[in-house]
């Protein structure tokens, strides 16, 4: 039998002590959140309610929940300026972030993006999320604007809003530090860099050197609320439900993690290790997808002459950022291709700079090698010339990318068009959007081409946020596992053919819902089961970890209900934007032209089919045929958002 014996509190955070004969301490687990607003100068400090706790967890999860709360508090979402002072910004740690769990350090940032016009949602690492729990808070809901520019700070379970003044202007990598030296050792900060003051459309958050909250233009809805940075500092270790529980879990998983090869590799290499395998397939975006391989320059071996040190996350078992010899961290695979093949440029130095360029600037890589690239083929065209760009954009003209990308941040001349992302369509002729590769109004993250892997394109294309590999990419597709392991995964015997179009809406659902989980605890992909291996973290492993830090107990099956909520609820958001079945599509370039070269070469997506393996998907994901939530579940889901 449990003895109870009941506390006030542990900084911030009510605890039932239940003692056992082992004298392990049982938590009973909030989250607490605080609602700034920036035009009032008001700050309210709450728990999140339980029932909200159990349905979405936290990080990603109940930062849909209150995003959907707040945007329909204004009536009709779609009235909702992602620009103004009306745009929620939530910046929710995961339930797990800060513990010993392994790699748990993630934290969502969210809004209506200014990028897209839609759900906008960020997902990033680091040292922050950790410590913004630790001094106090959960989740933060900044409303409103302010006056001049500011800062928040978070202390001891206290928040305050501070003058910015020196700051703004600075880029990231300053910014960070003057905040240290004003606050001390200790002092951990997200920021924006001179991108997010100018209200780029493309703008992230950043903390560290390269840890960026990139997609979608968070760090624009930051700059328009006159909010320079926040700052996290002081407080306690966060307590768990389960001390020796949790650090016996941490030990075996951590175990088994480091037995994995693909750990192994990504700490040796990092995600680099990609490039070759995808540049022999010909996989790689070239020159704006007009093309699918590139130079060797960009292997993981040449990448390796630049790095000095890899570096990790809070609670990290992988270690996969490379810290550079020229002056930053990275780069990632992602950005070797966007920032490089796509773009044309070849020299290993040159990109390593351009990735240091777009971190300080406070940028997102993605989606700036992305547009570019298409201002770069708009210009090859002749659909856009000299009098727009100010002169010439020529493939693999290192020189004029850097200033380009400089002059995006500051919203200089040409630049200032590219700062409007996927908007500046508005500017070039109607047949520019041809050549746009982005779905949703969202550039394309992925490096890869996914007219090969048919799981990967119907991934971007249904994916929440737009164009994106880190919703649902289905890997383990290319892996050709035996049939009984991808059932065993999947929950059915599937098709292995990785360039059919069988059978894709089961193992893209299944991505989503375990993402989507990881995500709600704050987990890292690079652990979580089906990202890039089928022997990793996967359902049971993060019930347990869940049971031990808070005490709530979950099956594999209700967690994964979790994740179908999560991806329910951005279903519903975007419905309130006037999303439909028809935005869950494809760039024009992908279903018309075949790939060019190599291993892919022939590969397109074919229509007709591309609409078969949207109705599995939907059939998976419980929707109707237009791609709608049921009644009941949308019932279900307001009926917890007006508990926010």
């Amino acid at each position: 039998m449990y003895g109870k014996v009941h506390f006030a509190a542990v900084g911030n955070r009510k605890v039932n002590f239940a003692v056992l004969k082992t004298y392990e301490v049982f938590l009973t687990f909030t989250s607490p959140i605080a609602i700034v607003n920036l035009s009032t100068g008001e700050i309210e400090t709450t728990t999140t309610p339980d029932e909200l706790i159990r349905a979405y967890l936290g990080g990603r999860g109940l930062n849909m929940a209150y995003l959907r709360h707040y945007l329909r508090a204004h009536g009709d979402p779609r009235n909702v300026d992602p620009l103004g002072p009306e745009n929620p910004l939530i910046i929710g740690a995961g339930m797990l972030t800060g513990t010993i769990s392994p790699n748990a350090a993630r934290f969502n940032v969210s809004a209506r993006s200014p990028e897209s016009g839609i759900l906008g949602d960020a997902n990033c690492g680091g040292f922050f999320a950790a410590a913004m729990r630790k001094a106090g808070f959960d989740r933060l809901v900044i409303l409103g604007r302010a006056e001049k520019p500011s800062y928040l700070l978070i202390e001891d379970g206290k928040i305050s809003i501070l003058s910015a003044d020196g700051l703004w202007g600075t880029k990231s990598p300053e910014a960070q530090e003057q905040l240290k030296a004003r606050h001390g050792s200790g002092t951990v900060s997200a920021v924006i860099g001179p991108s997010g003051e100018n209200q780029v459309r493309m703008a992230g958050i950043m903390t560290g050197q390269k840890n960026t909250a990139g997609r979608g233009g968070m760090g624009a809805v930051m700059g328009s609320k006159n909010l320079k940075a926040i700052v996290a500092r002081g407080g306690t270790a966060i307590e768990v439900a389960q001390k020796e529980t949790l650090r016996a879990l941490r030990l075996k998983q951590q175990e088994s993690l480091k037995n994995a090869k693909v750990v192994q590799v990504l700490g040796r290499v990092g995600t680099p290790l990609l490039y070759e395998v995808s540049n022999r397939l010909g996989a790689i975006r070239t020159r704006n997808s007009q093309d699918n391989f590139f130079e060797d320059s960009l292997n993981a071996e040449e990448v390796e002459k630049f790095s000095d040190k890899m570096l990790a996350c809070t609670s990290c078992v992988v270690h996969c950022r490379h810290r550079n010899t020229l002056g930053g961290e990275g780069p990632e695979y992602s950005t070797l291709v966007m920032l490089g093949s796509n773009v044309g440029i070849a020299a290993t130095d040159q990109v390593i700079l351009l990735n240091n360029l777009v971190n300080d600037l406070g940028l997102d890589a993605s989606s700036t090698g992305t547009i570019v690239a298409w201002a770069m083929e708009l210009y090859q065209r002749g659909l856009i010339d000299d009098s727009l760009t100010g002169g010439p954009l020529n493939w693999g003209d290192y020189e004029t990318v850097r200033s380009l990308i400089e002059d995006i941040a500051y919203r200089r001349g040409f630049g200032n068009i590219l700062a409007e992302s996927t908007q500046a369509a508005r500017y070039f002729p109607p047949e520019a959007r041809d050549y746009l590769i982005a779905v949703k109004n969202l550039p394309q993250s992925d490096p890869h081409d996914v007219r090969y892997f048919k799981g990967f394109a119907l991934g971007i294309a249904v994916a929440s946020r737009g164009a994106d590999h880190l919703r649902n990419r289905p890997t383990l597709e290319v892996f050709k596992l035996p049939d009984e392991v991808r059932a065993g995964i999947y929950g059915r015997v599937n098709d292995p053919d990785a360039t059919g179009y069988k059978d894709k809406g089961l193992i893209v659902a299944y991505g989503d819902d375990i993402y989507a989980v990881a995500d709600c605890m704050g987990m890292c992909r690079f652990v979580t089961r089906g990202f890039n291996s089928p022997h990793l973290l996967g359902y049971q492993e993060f019930c347990d970890l869940i049971s031990a830090s808070t005490g709530y107990d979950y099956t594999p099956e209700s967690l994964r209900e979790v994740g179908r909520r999560t991806l329910d609820t951005e279903r519903l958001i975007n419905a309130d934007f006037g999303l439909t079945r028809a935005d869950d599509t494809l760039p024009k370039r992908y279903f018309d032209e075949p790939m060019p070269a190599r291993k892919t070469k022939g590969h397109h997506i074919d229509r007709e089919q591309f609409q078969m393996m949207l109705d599995e998907y939907y059939a998976e994901r419980g929707w109707d045929a237009d791609g709608r939530v049921p009644p009941a579940k949308q019932a279900e889901i307001d009926a917890l958002a007006e508990k926010c």
